[in-house]
């Protein structure tokens, strides 16, 4: 695992007409402020990478879809380490990376769609970006 990333667990509600899925509260662990919160598609098989925020806590959900998150930390704390995530239903949580850390990730089903409920407001200049190929890992492993 990767220093201060969290894997928190959420709740899905079976109700009439419908489920209740849980994202955040601003009382759940991994909550440190509110800036936006936005949601992605995710088209099966693409690949959006390399990204990472110096400021920016990201707080990935995936209600509905497949999505496999790959990180990875270059920072001193860690020995260019990699970590990998898939959420989806059957595995519905809430995944926090924090600043410095390198993500990508891949939609694993057609229809994947993502919710960022980010801790502060998208600002391109707090924003490092990398080319797919500038970070070895192979996205082809399933």
């Amino acid at each position: 695992m990767i220093e201060d990333v969290l894997i928190v667990k959420l709740d899905v509600i079976d109700t009439p007409g419908g489920n209740v899925m849980h994202a955040m509260k601003k009382t759940s662990v991994g909550y440190m402020d509110f800036g936006e919160a936005y949601f992605s598609q995710v088209d099966e098989g693409a690949i959006k990478a390399w990204k990472r925020h110096k400021n920016m806590i990201l707080n990935l959900v995936v209600p509905t879809g497949k999505i496999k998150f790959v990180l990875f930390d270059d920072r001193e704390v860690s020995n260019n380490q990699f970590q990998e995530v898939t959420i989806s239903r059957e595995n519905y949580c809430r995944l926090t990376i924090p600043p410095m850390v390198w993500v990508g990730f891949q939609g694993m089903t057609s229809g994947s769609m993502l919710l960022n409920i980010a801790s502060i407001e998208h600002d391109p200049l707090e924003v490092d970006r990398l080319a797919i190929d500038k970070i070895n890992y192979n996205w082809s492993v399933n």
